[in-house]
């Protein structure tokens, strides 16, 4: 037995059949199904519009935001490893209106920053600081006192090396490094007051984690506000430094191959990789 026909709307429908669903229009029997129409393909220009747009922000970012940053020296360690590819956050602000553009940037003890190198600003350096303006500095056996107070610096490491007076017990004037810069040996004689360095307005004294073996403002002074770059935000890659026959060295600052790492693997220090710096 067929199926029952379609009654056209101005007939009686057959009994048993079963009505037009009053969501689907009905059709003259025959004729071909309807089609919707295909959605418009996305054509060329908008692409290109999407992409500029994409450039436009990443430019942006690395301009005012952000700015990549590798580490070549070991003055840092073990907060900062060398071959480690860090995100410098730019935006130090603080709550002055002084500037058109950008407010002078706010830095506390114990920041990390980058900055253009006093002595040659093409070079970027990144440090510790442990004195801000105002700030009575000695250093006493290595460790800082700031206001006649030690610094407390979980930070740093004191790697076994020769007695150094001027480096340990800075500052020190009875003789001088033969490392120091000649400029900041002869300021920074009128700038000591009962045997502690202060440091002036609008200047921060930096360190090195590595404390032993960094010339920081010990050698060269201090770091004017407005070399500062910005603040070191994550470690976004880690490559492991390479032998001369250019394999991956198997101890690297102290941090050990994990034996069960598989070796083409080895190149980078994976677990690095987006730590937030502090």
């Amino acid at each position: 037995m067929s199926a029952p026909a379609l009654t056209p709307a101005s007939q009686k429908e057959s009994p048993g059949a079963t009505p037009p669903s009053p969501e689907q229009p009905r059709r003259t029997p025959g004729a071909p199904p309807a089609h919707r129409p295909a959605p418009d393909s996305p054509g060329f220009l908008p692409a290109v519009q999407s992409l500029l747009a994409i450039i436009v922000v990443a430019v942006f970012i690395v301009t005012f935001t952000l700015q990549p940053f590798r580490i070549p020296s070991g003055s840092m360690e073990p907060t900062l490893l060398i071959g480690d590819f860090l995100l410098v956050d730019k935006q130090i602000t603080s709550d002055s209106a002084d500037s058109l553009v950008l407010p002078p940037p706010i830095v506390h003890r114990g920041d990390i920053i980058v900055f253009h190198f006093p002595v040659n600003p093409d070079v970027h350096l990144v440090k510790r600081v442990v004195g801000i303006p105002g700030d009575h500095i000695r250093l006493h056996g290595g460790h800082v006192l700031v206001n006649g107070l030690r610094l407390d610096e979980p930070y740093t490491i004191f790697r076994p090396t020769g007695p150094d007076n001027f480096r340990d017990n800075f500052p020190r004037l009875q003789s001088a490094d033969p490392a120091i810069d000649s400029r900041w040996w002869i300021r920074m004689r009128k700038l000591i007051e009962d045997g502690e360095l202060i440091v002036p307005a609008g200047n921060y004294f930096v360190l090195g984690d590595n404390r032993n073996d960094s010339e920081d403002s010990r050698y060269w002074g201090f770091v004017p506000q407005e070399n500062i770059v910005g603040r070191p935000l994550m470690i976004y890659f880690s490559l492991r430094q390479a032998d001369p026959f250019g394999y991956a060295s198997p101890r690297v600052a102290g941090i050990a191959l994990r034996p069960d790492e598989p070796a083409p693997l080895r190149f980078a220090r994976w677990d690095r990789i987006f730590r937030i710096v502090r």
